[in-house]
């Protein structure tokens, strides 16, 4: 059966007051979506120091939102990009690709702390999704080996205990900038001609989004579209 996959980027302590007003959205078209959390927000906002958002993000967890781990801190403080990071970054990410130039093993320890760290608070991530979508092979090997089900990049999930690789572009939007900001409104829209057949649909909501009016409109809009046509799943219907 087709399905959309909706997902709240970025769940960390001082974007919760964006978060909570994405997850009302989704909740006002009956939709419960993933949570991407992050445990420590560049390297100075560690969730464990928040009962608040942990309180939140248990509660949505016991309605039925999936789990996912969204990097250790988000950002690229001591990661140095080389030319060719810097190539594959271009127009993607403003310095928030923190497992763009990693390999396997520092990808792999950042994993393990981040899903410790989550596990210790009671939550139960299903799968990784790296900041930006940014990651080399080696860390998409890393999240199967931490035995999580699922990873993504921009164009494609990795099912690793259905042992698929799905093509599905994500839709989304940047608020950084009107240039930006009406460009990913085209590019919503041309997801709804190009994607309309696809079996899997992705729409990756992040609370920058709600910076600018046009791209907080087009959220809505758009999950009105998707929604017509397609049943909201969770990733576990992968």
């Amino acid at each position: 059966m087709p399905s959309v996959l909706i997902t709240i980027h970025d769940v960390a302590p001082p974007l919760m007051p964006k978060v909570e007003r994405l997850w009302a959205i989704c909740a006002e078209r009956g939709v419960k979506p993933g949570l991407l959390v992050v445990p420590d927000w560049h390297g100075g906002s560690p969730i464990e120091g928040d009962p608040a958002c942990v309180a939140w993000v248990r509660a949505r967890a016991a309605e039925g939102a999936e789990i996912f781990l969204h990097g250790e801190r988000h950002d690229e403080v001591g990661s140095p990009r080389s030319w060719r990071d810097e190539v594959r970054a271009l127009g993607r990410t403003n310095k928030e690709g923190e497992f763009l130039t990693l390999g396997y093993d520092a990808a792999r320890a950042r994993i393990d702390r981040g899903l410790s760290r989550l596990r210790a608070l009671g939550l139960a991530p299903v799968g990784f999704v790296p900041p930006a979508w940014l990651a080399k092979d080696d860390t998409h090997r890393a999240v199967r080996d931490a035995g999580l089900a699922v990873s993504e990049d921009d164009a494609r999930i990795h099912a690793f205990r259905a042992r698929r690789t799905i093509s599905s572009p994500v839709i989304r939007w940047s608020a950084r900038g009107a240039f930006r900001a009406y460009g990913s409104l085209l590019q919503a829209r041309m997801r709804w001609t190009l994607q309309r057949g696809a079996s899997v649909v992705r729409i990756a909501l992040h609370p920058a989004d709600l910076d600018h009016p046009a791209t907080a409109a087009s959220i809505e809009r758009t999950l009105d579209l998707w929604l017509t046509v397609y049943p909201a799943q969770g990733y576990a219907s992968l």
